[in-house]
């Protein structure tokens, strides 16, 4: 019998196959969607399109600061 897997996300937006019978890791969340390890494979390559963590998205598109002098 395969084994199920579940999609995992973290706080940065991360995300992980997973399988679905074992205990979450301490950060993780569901994601919504579980099957096949190649349906979940494809589920994040459909979903996950800026593989950036959120810390690094947020901080590129933050307006520049400049210092004195500038």
């Amino acid at each position: 019998m395969p084994t199920t897997y579940q999609v995992l996300v973290n706080h940065e937006d991360q995300y992980a196959l997973y399988p679905a019978a074992r205990e979450l890791p301490d950060g993780w969340t569901p994601a919504g969607f579980s099957g096949t390890e190649d349906e979940c494979a494809a589920h994040v390559d459909a979903h996950w399109t800026d593989m950036r963590p959120r810390s690094v998205r947020t901080a590129a598109t933050a307006p520049a600061t400049t210092g004195e002098g500038a």
